[in-house]
């Protein structure tokens, strides 16, 4: 793609400059991505388009990526309400705990934030449960292993917050779902209710596609 030309009265307007100069240099509106896929099958570094779907302005360099990159373009989330327990020393899914997003692009990025409120069944002075972050079945953060909290040293084993944030490059436009898994280093591990109370609490995860 060329990039500017002068032209001069008289001059005959050649097809190649109108699609050079005028069209391939203009922003090209389209319902979406598929409609410009087939209309750009090959595009140029510097082309710019208009997506009526996602009401989003996007340039070519090596991908289409979005004019204005750190915009929010979708949020998806979940609460869970009720209570879960464990007490394996291997990670394993909290049910309910997860979220699916599909990214408009493959140059977004997704900010996971994750925010629990975990109990143990012993009293300990250091240790407790740990939260592990999955994208699929890859591992992609966690807590502190056996620190999300230090357990006082009473009997009332209260619940505490663990929360932790992960900005993920999944470099895809398929769906992905990422899951919280729990594991504890001793006794009984609870999600969303304390060792001596059953009254449920909530913990949530929030998946925001971010333009990159």
């Amino acid at each position: 793609m060329a990039g500017r030309k002068t032209f001069t009265a008289g001059e005959v307007l050649q097809a190649a400059d109108v699609n050079d100069y005028l069209m391939d240099q203009s922003v090209m509106v389209f319902a979406g991505t598929a409609a410009r896929g087939s209309a750009i099958p090959s595009p140029t570094e510097g082309m710019v388009t208009y997506l009526a779907d996602a009401d989003q302005v996007q340039v070519y360099t090596t991908d289409w990526v979005a004019v204005g990159r750190g915009d929010i373009l979708q949020v998806v989330s979940t609460t869970k309400t009720d209570t879960f327990s464990t007490n394996s020393t291997s990670y394993t899914d909290v049910t309910g705990l997860s979220a699916s997003i599909t990214p408009q692009f493959t140059s977004s990025k997704v900010l996971v934030l994750v925010k629990t409120l975990v109990s143990l069944s012993t009293t300990v002075t250091s240790g407790g449960p740990a939260l592990q972050l999955l994208r699929g079945a890859t591992a992609i953060g966690n807590t502190a292993d056996g620190h999300i909290y230090q357990q006082p040293v009473d009997a009332t084993r209260s619940l505490y917050g663990a929360s932790f944030d992960v900005l993920d490059v999944p470099s895809t436009t398929s769906s992905i779902t990422y899951q919280v898994q729990i594991k504890t280093s001793t006794g009984t591990a609870y999600v969303n209710r304390s060792d001596t109370e059953s009254d449920a609490s909530a913990s949530s995860i929030t998946l925001m596609e971010v333009a990159g």
